[in-house]
């Protein structure tokens, strides 16, 4: 049996070195990249749609962006995005989409309802459920100060 000292040396010694520099600039870089495009199609949308205000033109650029994380995933490329890019490839809009997408497209072979839609949200499943939690617990929060005011 190890100790905790022996351990930590063999765990030194077998685990392989990450280059931590190289994959913090990917992860900037690919990143800032996909922010880079979800502002190119803001700026495209009030161009070309000019009588749409700020929050029309804002769904639209989520609904784009969700819908190329989405395709991008079915196609298997937003994988090969997320192995080479890490955490720049979780970027809040199309990384949520991709974790809708990937179990979906997993358990496509076990058919339409045992296999997509009951894994669909496997893994944002928890996300949602939290977001909408806390959510009400701010609200509540929030109200409760508003009231005692």
């Amino acid at each position: 049996m190890m100790n905790k000292e022996e351990y930590k040396k063999h765990v030194s010694k077998t685990c392989p070195k990450t280059k931590e520099w190289r994959t913090m600039l990917l992860a900037f870089i690919v990143g800032g990249t996909i922010c880079m495009i979800g502002e190119g199609f803001r700026d495209l949308y009030t161009e070309v749609i000019p009588k749409f205000n700020s929050t029309q033109v804002t769904s639209l650029v989520t609904i784009t962006m969700i819908f190329f994380g989405s395709l991008f995933t079915g196609l298997g490329l937003y994988d090969k995005l997320g192995r080479y890019a890490g955490a720049g490839s979780v970027i809040p809009i199309t990384g949520f989409a991709n974790s809708v997408v990937s179990p979906a497209v997993e358990f496509n072979r076990e058919g339409l309802f045992y296999g997509v839609m009951s894994n669909m949200f496997v893994v944002a499943g928890p996300i949602i459920v939290s977001g909408v939690v806390w959510s009400v617990l701010v609200g509540l929060i929030y109200f409760i100060v508003g009231v005692a005011v």
